[in-house]
């Protein structure tokens, strides 16, 4: 009988035992971020983490069957470190949701809010990455910035079917929807500039902390399928709240689920960041010209 490839391989069961604690810990992404009841995203953690702390024993070092590659693995990298642990892992994305939730994420430009969006957002990512690296020194969390290599010509056309894509979408969303007015009136240069740099570095950071260490960590324990899921709940959680809101998730979802899937298949940030700064220049431009009538008539449908 030929051995299993990691495309033909069975889920196995210690996977379906792991999937309980890691959903209930994403599912505390909407209580905190759609829902907005912050006690019910504490004991949501909490729950997630007490469950995969009972199941440790079945579920410690064994990971999915397919789940071993440079991305989520150390070993498969040739670099020295901890078998991977669930528990640990689910440490990690709990305290990188729990620093994101201190803040309200309603859009703002004003000095105090981007401020506060660089500290909560910031020590979302560097938080867990530190404690993997000098802690739990399981080296866990990874930025690959070029990953694959060269990108290949799929890529390049991909990035103008994002830019084609956004052009016709996001003004006829971000208008008929009403949500442009989940962002505040950008109608002078400083403004016009703090939108552009904060539209620019959350997409960056959204990278960072749901493909770069949310992804990443799942992929550890679970098939690419079902660690993409649970990364898009986080997510597509973290946008509603930003503004996101009305048919938005029709868009989010499909964007957080293509994310987590190019970035496994290119292995390079540089990738994927590239991929969301170009739709964000979109977003950019439609928010200006939402609250600006008149000034970019010429460029969108709507």
């Amino acid at each position: 009988m030929p051995a299993l490839t990691d495309k033909n391989a069975p889920v196995r069961p210690t996977v379906w035992i792991g999937l309980l604690p890691a959903l209930v810990v994403c599912l505390a992404a909407p209580a905190f971020f759609v829902l907005r009841i912050t006690w019910l995203g504490w004991g949501l953690l909490a729950l997630g983490m007490l469950l995969a702390w009972l199941l440790r024993g079945q579920l410690d070092g064994r990971g999915s069957a397919e789940a071993s590659d440079p991305l989520s693995d150390p070993h498969a990298a040739g670099d020295v470190g901890r078998p991977p642990s669930l528990v640990r892992d689910l440490s990690l994305i709990a305290i990188g949701m729990l620093i994101v939730s201190v803040i309200p994420l309603k859009a703002e430009l004003d000095n105090w809010a981007m401020v506060r969006f660089t500290l909560a957002l910031g020590g979302a990512v560097v938080v867990p990455y530190v404690i993997s690296r000098f802690v739990y020194r399981d080296y866990a969390i990874r930025f690959p910035w070029r990953g694959g290599g060269k990108w290949t010509t799929f890529q390049w056309t991909w990035l103008v079917v994002v830019l084609a894509l956004g052009w016709l979408i996001l003004p006829f969303y971000f208008i008929t929807s009403g949500v442009y007015t989940n962002w505040p009136v950008v109608d002078t240069p400083d403004l016009i500039v703090r939108l552009f740099a904060g539209v620019g570095a959350v997409g960056i950071w959204d990278e960072l902390f749901f493909i770069c260490t949310v992804f990443v960590l799942l992929r550890r324990h679970f098939p690419m399928w079902l660690a993409n899921g649970l990364q898009a709940i986080v997510f597509v959680s973290f946008l509603w709240e930003l503004g996101y809101q009305a048919w938005g998730p029709f868009l989010t979802i499909p964007f957080a689920l293509l994310q987590g899937f190019i970035f496994l298949k290119t292995r390079s940030l540089a990738y994927v960041v590239t991929v969301h700064l170009l739709f964000d220049a979109v977003v950019f431009l439609v928010l200006v010209h939402a609250h600006n009538p008149g000034v970019l008539d010429g460029l969108f449908l709507v």
